[in-house]
């Protein structure tokens, strides 16, 4: 009787739809790939920052894939970002948003995953417009693209174990903000790499926000764990779509401070409903070690 409980409850929350959007397409022939979604995403005014086959550096670390397919590709609306990013800095922990693809081995579907804008709103902590329209433009590229796919969300999301948005503050000035922000940054990069992070994107936000921008400076960084995307791709591959991690880090013209911030990984457990313990160990990890390098900057 217990048993049956739980199947009802399951089925019913699920109904409810959850922090994802899944795409699954028909792909026997692996015709299909991320690069599909690359040129889609650019027809409809999206800039790529990056999208990384993983397989490679799988196999070459841990001499193994379960997959056929499985990439990690950054984008961002060009018009739609920088209205957001504009309105709420913050934001610019979606410049850019991910897109996990994959296909594991013997599965005659490609699947694609992408956070809604509810999701993003949740975690971001504010409402905007601009994520609805985003919403949007991604799930018309998406579905036009793939015509066959079926589209679903995710479960309801598990509840958070911690804080959705790790958020650091460094004071800084209208005389300093320059060597601020050198130093700044360069603690970050030589931070992360002992701890196992690799930076697979840098944009320059700023020079895409041209003459008109708010910031002194506006950076952000695609940043990836492989153990991390690896081990929690095993029981949830649905999560890619948090991997890369986008790391903000500006300052705005009126403001005497410097801002950095990342989604935590207590999306992944949350929104992905990673309750693998191998995953969560290696995500927690994760969380630890990126949030001692963002504040021995601010130290």
């Amino acid at each position: 009787m217990k048993t049956l409980i739980l199947v009802v409850m399951a089925g019913v929350l699920s109904l409810f739809g959850g922090d994802l959007h899944l795409f699954s397409v028909p792909n026997a022939d692996g015709k299909l790939n991320a690069t599909v979604v690359e040129k889609a995403l650019e027809s409809s005014g999206f800039t790529i920052a990056a999208n990384s086959e993983m397989n490679g550096p799988f196999m070459k670390q841990f001499q193994k894939t379960d997959f056929s397919q499985f990439n990690l590709l950054t984008a961002y609306h060009k018009n739609l970002s920088e209205s957001l990013v504009k309105s709420h800095p913050d934001a610019g922990i979606f410049v850019p948003m991910g897109f996990g693809i994959y296909q594991r081995n013997g599965d005659k579907e490609l699947h694609v995953s992408v956070l809604t804008a509810a999701a993003m709103e949740k975690i971001a902590g504010f409402k905007a417009p601009e994520f609805a329209k985003i919403e949007k433009e991604v799930l018309s590229t998406l579905k036009k693209a793939f015509p066959k796919a079926k589209v679903s969300e995710s479960e309801t999301s598990l509840p958070k174990e911690g804080v959705l948005l790790s958020r650091f503050v460094k004071a800084s000035s209208k005389e300093s903000w320059a060597s601020d922000k050198d130093s700044t940054e360069m603690m970050i990069e030589e931070g992360l790499k002992p701890a196992g992070f690799v930076l697979s994107n840098f944009t320059d936000y700023n020079f895409a926000l041209g003459d008109k921008t708010p910031f002194d400076f506006y950076d952000t960084y695609s940043i990836c764990k492989l153990k991390v995307i690896y081990t929690v791709a095993q029981t949830r591959p649905e999560a890619s779509a948090f991997a890369p991690c986008t790391l903000m880090v500006y300052k705005k013209k009126d403001s005497d401070e410097i801002v950095m911030g990342f989604p935590g990984v207590y999306n992944w457990m949350s929104s992905a409903r990673v309750s693998d313990p191998e995953a969560k160990s290696v995500l927690l990890q994760a969380q630890n070690d990126f949030e001692e390098v963002l504040k021995s900057t601010v130290e």
